[in-house]
């Protein structure tokens, strides 16, 4: 039997919603917006990554043309540190060691970068000009930027209070048996790697307006964020005022890929200079400010083992990793690492483990999630090393896996990492995506490419990820008095189409079409609390709440209906704006209905859905390479992706999801690199030195799902959100690393293998 698609509710793939603005220019970024008696602030930064400063004087720089004012660290002295709010208890039972990020710096400064004064002018290029007046001096001092070094007796420290660089040691898994299943192994496989940092790199660079409404008694902040109500909350806090002292307001953004959830210090800036001045204040990032100062991600060094039995099956899994949290500890940052050990066995049937984590802290910017917020650092590092398993035991790729898989009769299945997987059938996608893929045929391509003097290989990674974590999102839906319907939500979009996708929700329950249905997120004044976005949490925590609010309006509207019409309510159709009386024509509108309602609870609907277990989405990659010995250049020639998202609200906006999350992790894998000199200066921080993932660098993809509906979610949805990047980069490096095994007998690259870094390593093979 053949099922309908639905015209425009879930599991349709139409088109978004929010696209015609901006695809017309129309669209309306926190840079677009300049309220009356606008002015311009301008952050002045350090330019060395250690060492103490001194600022003589600012009469020059407040006496340039145009300056209303500076703020240096002694003027803000009054408020708070922004907060640290990710943190997990030592084996130890004691907290991490926590530094939160300064407003404004005093007398020390700990990256390229670190704020040290506020000017502000009435032109971008006044403040600017004026920072070159103010009489600073810095005197810079010893410097450890490395990740790797941090721990070394020798190095220099970020905070000498502490008398090391380690933040935190976080553990999990049980070392004794961890010990006691490596002495009993017959074989033991070793791999050691560096998870390179990265920019995120969003399209609009982050800016806000401050804005004191004396005659509200209170701020009011407009910026891009991923959740107007942490951002309200942390700002608040950095202030020292009460949360309803301050509005916030986010309208279009850019992109967000984590970081824009985090709380800057540029937002309690603004709102403090607009306080003192009397006007509003816009600061506005360029592009070397995003790479010096937004919050960076991954940065790992990993040391990974695997103990095996003779037949190739995993007995334990021993991990030690360093994480770099950067100068400061930021909004979440060493909460990132924890979620990736928790997920550290990935899709394999594996009991024991032993997990240690070390943060620290050195002299670069912070860090914290960047799309997938330690997922991805988890699959890269079970996944590669499950690849140089097969190796080691003669085994194929597939062959490995399918020996070690959780099998669906052990569902739901408790990982040694602590998470509770719901269902999964793994082996079914990865089968699916090797047939899609044409593995079995690879030879004959593998032969066609050396004919011609190139390496070719062929990588798969099977990834699992956890997301959409338990919590809520609640939805309210109000009909309007011309028959629209509007909802209410606290989550944020940053580009994913949350408005075509909510509106799905409330045409599913409504009958109404999309272009009837408006959606609205990003006011603290028109929701009292929201969970923002983040985590692949805003469609299945938010659309089966907006479903129920739907549902909760629809019956009150046969209700009204009924009552019109003198019906029951079960003998009512609702159909494109019309409440009709089922087989005849008798019928009244929305829009009546709304004008005579003469109570506003009857026109509005309410949900909230709570989940108690985070969704588990999984799935199978595939990639093909081929490379160019003569210059190292890699070529992506195919690549497959069968995933398990459960229930797909909308096809098209599933692919494009998916789409840009593996282009993500190619960008990781073979171009982007946060580089700094041993003293601390960023070399890569600008899109000359920063190579980005281009279109002709991203091949053509093949997506298809496999579903297997959550049992944790309402409607079956897993979250799909940072999917793409946390199974591409290891299905990428596998290929790599495929391709250099087969041609040259190299076992190992760095991310990300850039033509140079093939090119020696096919040279130093011989």
């Amino acid at each position: 039997m053949t099922v309908a698609t639905p015209r425009f509710g879930v599991g349709a793939s139409v088109l978004r919603k929010e696209d015609p603005a901006f695809v017309t220019g129309r669209g309306r970024y926190t840079d677009d917006i300049s309220p009356v008696g606008l002015l311009h602030g301008h952050v002045v930064r350090s330019p060395v990554a250690s060492g103490r400063f001194t600022i003589a004087s600012t009469e020059a720089a407040a006496s340039a043309p145009g300056v209303h004012l500076i703020l240096t660290g002694e003027d803000v002295a009054h408020m708070k540190g922004l907060p640290c709010q990710g943190k997990n208890r030592q084996p130890d039972g004691s907290w991490p060691a926590i530094r939160e990020i300064p407003v404004l710096c005093r007398s020390q400064v700990r990256y390229v970068g670190d704020a040290v004064a506020f000017i502000v002018a009435d032109t971008p290029g006044q403040a600017q000009d004026a920072a070159e007046l103010l009489d600073i001096e810095f005197e810079g001092g010893a410097v450890c930027a490395s990740t790797a070094h941090a721990l070394d007796e020798d190095a220099a420290l970020v905070w000498p209070e502490l008398g090391t660089n380690r933040s935190f040691i976080y553990q999990k898994g049980d070392r004794a048996q961890t010990t006691e299943a490596f002495a009993k192994a017959a074989h033991v496989t070793e791999i050691r790697f560096r998870n390179n940092r990265l920019v995120c790199n969003y399209m609009e660079p982050r800016a806000a307006i401050g804005e004191w409404r004396k005659d509200e008694d209170r701020f009011v902040l407009t910026t891009g964020t991923q959740g107007v109500h942490s951002c309200r909350d942390n700002v608040a806090e950095s202030l020292g005022i009460a949360p309803d002292k301050l509005r916030v307001i986010t309208p279009d953004v850019g992109g967000g890929f984590g970081p824009k959830s985090f709380t800057y210090r540029e937002y309690p800036l603004v709102l403090e200079a607009a306080r003192r001045v009397g006007r509003p204040v816009k600061w506005t990032a360029d592009r070397t400010e995003h790479f010096l100062t937004d919050a960076q991600g991954r940065d790992n060094e990993v040391l990974a083992r695997m103990a095996m039995d003779g037949t190739g099956r995993f007995l334990a899994l021993k991990i030690d990793l360093i994480s770099n949290m950067g100068a400061y500890t930021s909004q979440f940052g060493p909460y990132i690492p924890y979620f990736g050990i928790v997920m550290a066995t990935g899709v394999y049937d594996l009991a024991v483990m032993d997990v240690t984590v070390h943060g620290v802290f050195t002299h670069t910017s912070p860090v914290d999630a960047y799309r997938g917020a330690g997922r991805p650092e988890a699959a890269f590092l079970i996944e590669r090393l499950v690849d140089e398993c097969a190796r080691d035991m003669k085994m194929s790729p597939a062959g490995i896996r399918r020996r070690n898989f959780i099998r669906p009769e052990q569902f739901p299945y408790k990982t040694a990492g602590g998470r509770l997987y719901d269902v999964g059938e793994f082996d079914g996608h990865m089968t699916a995506a090797m047939e899609r893929a044409g593995w079995a045929d690879f030879d004959e391509r593998l032969a066609r490419s050396r004919a011609t003097g190139r390496l070719r290989g062929i990588g798969m990674a099977t990834y699992i990820e956890a997301c959409a974590f338990a919590g809520s999102e609640p939805a309210y839906v109000k009909l309007n008095e011309d028959g629209t319907v509007t909802l209410r939500i606290g989550t944020q979009s940053n580009g994913q189409g949350h408005v075509t996708a909510y509106a799905q929700f409330v045409a599913d329950k409504l009958n109404l079409p999309l272009d009837r249905i408006s959606v609205h997120q990003g006011d603290t004044d028109e929701l009292a609390a929201g969970g923002g976005t983040g985590g692949s949490r805003s469609v299945p925590l938010g659309g089966p709440s907006a479903a129920r609010a739907s549902a909760d309006l629809a019956e009150k509207i046969r209700r009204a209906a009924s009552d019109e019409l003198e019906a029951a309510p079960a003998d009512i159709e609702l159909e494109g704006g019309m409440a009709r009386v089922a087989g005849t024509d008798r019928a009244v509108s929305f829009a009546d209905i709304a004008r005579a309602a003469q109570r506003q609870e009857d026109l509005t609907g309410a949900g909230e859905f709570t989940q108690d277990e985070a969704t588990y989405p999984n799935g199978t990659h595939i990639c093909e390479v081929e490379i160019d010995p003569e210059t190292g250049v890699t070529e992506i020639v195919g690549y497959t992706i069968v995933d398990d998202f459960g229930l797909t609200v909308n096809p098209i906006l599933l692919e494009g999801q998916v789409h840009g999350g593996v282009t993500q992790a190619i960008g990781q894998m073979l171009h982007e690199d946060t580089v700094h000199t041993d003293d601390g200066q960023l070399l890569t921080a600008s899109f000359m030195d920063y190579d980005m993932p281009r279109a002709d660098n991203v091949p053509f993809f093949h997506f298809e799902t496999r579903n297997v509906p959550s049992t944790t979610n309402e409607l079956g949805i897993k979250g799909a959100g940072e999917a793409g990047t946390i199974g591409a980069g290891p299905a990428v490096m596998n290929a790599v690393i495929d391709a250099l095994w087969r041609g040259c007998g190299v076992r190992h690259i760095e991310m990300p293998a850039t033509p140079s870094r093939v090119w020696e390593a096919i040279r130093k093979a011989g």
